[in-house]
């Protein structure tokens, strides 16, 4: 019996050799140049799948090199998000790299297998070897044996014009790492001249940590180039810490050049600490002022949130507010309005009743939010009740061109003013919906894509890129506001949560609240709430602009599921006739689409709304999803872009 066991238990380990390396993965060392060795000891064929995840956002590095030195050459030989590859290193899209140039890549990394990676799909080029793929184009990204082991091939040669997978080499952090707070797995290439410690300390992680990470030790720690050592990280990477590391100093500097001169007397920096307490003597004055100016304003109104009935199917929950308290400003609240205030723009209230000439009827948009015109530029001023601090400290830290930006504030006599930027165009909804008596607001088929690209690059920014990341929860089409160029801006940040320490799993809430039409079923019915709460609600939204319907209309179509809609179009997708999806698709938009992309934004909505959540894709699937419906359609349909804008 013993003997079984023990058959059995080496069985086991041969099969999953991974379990092998629960704490850490082996560094790849010089095999990734040996494309003949097949040395299983090492990651030579990827990171093994031992993390707490089966998917997560990873990073990479990649080192420019033309003709993949451009913000779009390497997002497409990456397969990255080149919004978010732009947003990462905090360049424009249209940015060029200098040759050698560190680039942070954002990337999804996927256990397939018993590896982890992330794959990308590169083109073959006359002369190009797997080694020279792995090695030079990719840059040790990934490796000749991953890249062969991928391609599962009978034909020994690689052909130019060919299609090949490239898997590249990411990871996700194991249980012991979560569990001291690594939240990211880096995939840094190591290039010539380089140490574990200096690259360490350029992301400010412990070297102990980046040694374990990568099964090495202090005294094996010798790292080559063209391989990739992964670097645990807290926070997402910046573009500060790709500076490349200073080399160590070969000897400490002469004790006296660290002291000052004798020939200086002290008496020449007198100024210099004059200076210094008159500047800290200006900013204590201003600090105790600034707390007596808000000492004296009265408490504002705590919001309550109410549970809708049965009978609001579509309408927007309203966030009442209690009576006002009779007590005085906690110290709590006292210190938040201190830190906005010291972080933000801050208006005086007269400023704001010039711009909307003293909140004139004539310049309300829509609720409480007012145009307004400050320094001849045109602002959206909203006024709210409450304590709004905590949506002001969120705004105030996240910062995406397709998120509103929130400019300023004042408070005044128990009411906050939100000064945001202001989107020409106005909602979304005033454009999409069909309007039976005309209407002269019609967005083209590329429009409606780019909107819908938008929209899904700010949720999974505020999903993946902020921390702590957030769930947005009040996605609809009246909170998507459009700019002169009919880009897509997320505004009302009111419901927004905290999502920090879910790790994709679900909170609970006995609060309903949001547009009844956007919400998701596991939410709605027994108050669940992750970020696939937002993915639905996007579903919702591209299934709005695609059809030119409004949620209300769609669900008079079914029983129960809002999929219920896409049903007979998928099922027409493998025959001649398209009948079914013109009849879907905005009737205004009748032959000025192209079908098969169509069809492969209604299998996206149709996964957006799927009723299990955990079969719902993330917002980064979506994003590169539509990256590549709006590519192709660009590619494709110039000429008929041009006939629907003259319409």
């Amino acid at each position: 019996m013993s003997s079984l066991c023990f058959l059995f238990v080496c069985c086991f380990l041969l099969l999953y050799p991974h379990v092998l390396i629960q704490a850490q993965q082996p560094y790849i060392k010089e095999f990734n140049t040996d494309c003949v060795t097949r040395n299983t000891s090492t990651s030579v064929y990827g990171y093994a799948c031992n993390g707490l995840n089966h998917t997560c956002q990873a990073y990479l590095t990649f080192r420019s090199n033309p003709p993949y030195n451009t913000v779009a050459s390497i997002s497409t030989l990456l397969n990255a998000n080149q919004t978010q590859l732009s947003q990462l290193n905090s360049v424009s899209q249209t940015y060029t790299f200098a040759t050698g140039q560190t680039v942070l890549v954002p990337t999804r990394c996927s256990c397939l297998g018993q590896v982890y990676q992330a794959n990308a799909t590169y083109v073959i080029r006359s002369g190009d070897t797997v080694f020279l793929i792995a090695n030079d184009t990719f840059g040790g990204l990934s490796t000749c044996q991953a890249i062969e082991t991928e391609r599962n091939s009978k034909t020994v040669n690689i052909y130019p014009g060919s299609k090949l997978t490239v898997p590249l080499r990411c990871a996700c952090p194991t249980q012991k790492q979560a569990a001291d707070g690594v939240k990211y797995l880096l995939s840094y290439l190591v290039t010539w001249g380089q140490w574990v410690s200096a690259i360490s300390d350029s992301f400010g992680v412990d070297t102990e940590m980046t040694l374990e990470a990568n099964g090495l030790s202090e005294q094996d720690d010798m790292i080559y180039p063209f391989t990739t050592l992964l670097i645990p990280l807290s926070n997402p990477p910046s573009r500060l810490q790709t500076i490349a590391p200073p080399p160590p100093p070969s000897t400490p500097p002469p004790p006296s050049l660290l002291e000052p001169s004798p020939a200086t007397p002290a008496s020449d920096h007198k100024w210099v600490y004059v200076l210094v307490g008159v500047l800290g003597g200006v900013v204590l004055a201003f600090a105790i002022g600034l707390c007596v100016f808000f000492f004296k304003k009265k408490k504002v109104l705590p919001p309550v949130v109410v549970v809708p009935s049965a009978s609001q199917s579509f309408e927007a929950v309203e966030k009442p507010w209690d009576k006002k308290l009779d007590v005085d400003e906690d110290s709590e609240f006292m210190e938040s309005l201190s830190s906005i205030a010291q972080s933000l723009k801050v208006y005086k209230v007269e400023e704001l009743e010039s711009a909307t000439q003293d909140f004139s009827p004539k310049c309300l948009l829509k609720g409480s939010v007012y145009q307004g015109t400050i320094r001849g530029e045109l602002v959206a001023i909203k006024k709210m009740h409450g304590d709004v601090s905590n949506e002001i400290r969120m705004l105030n830290t996240i910062h995406h061109h397709n998120l509103v930006n929130l400019l300023g504030v004042c408070f005044s006599d128990g009411h906050w003013y939100l000064v945001y930027e202001f989107a020409v165009n106005g909602p979304l909804g005033d454009w999409i919906y069909y309007n039976a008596q005309g209407s002269n607001k019609l967005l083209n088929w590329m429009q409606r894509i780019q909107i819908g690209l938008d929209v899904a690059n700010g949720l999974d920014y505020l999903h993946s890129y902020t921390t702590p990341p957030y769930v947005y929860k009040n996605l609809e089409s009246s909170n998507v506001l459009l700019d002169g160029d009919f880009r897509a801006k997320i505004t009302n940040f009111d419901l927004a949560r905290s999502a920090e320490g879910q790790e994709g799993q679900f909170a609970l809430t006995r609060h309903i609240v949001g547009t009844r039409g956007y919400m998701s079923p596991e939410y709605l019915e027994n108050g669940l709430i992750s970020t696939k709460l937002d993915v639905y609600g996007f579903g919702v939204l591209l299934l709005e602009i695609v059809t030119g319907k409004h949620v209300s209309d769609l669900y008079e179509k079914v029983n129960k599921n809002l999929s219920e809609v896409l049903y007979d179009v998928l099922e027409e997708e493998n025959t001649d006739k398209n009948e079914k999806l013109t009849d879907f698709i905005d009737q205004r938009l009748r032959g000025n689409y192209p079908p098969q992309l169509a069809m492969s934004v209604v299998k996206l909505i149709d996964g957006c709304l799927d009723k299990d959540p955990s079969a719902r894709p993330d917002m980064n699937e979506v994003s590169q999803c539509l990256s590549r419906v709006l590519t192709t359609s660009q590619a494709g349909d110039l000429s008929l872009t041009i006939s629907v804008q003259a319409r």
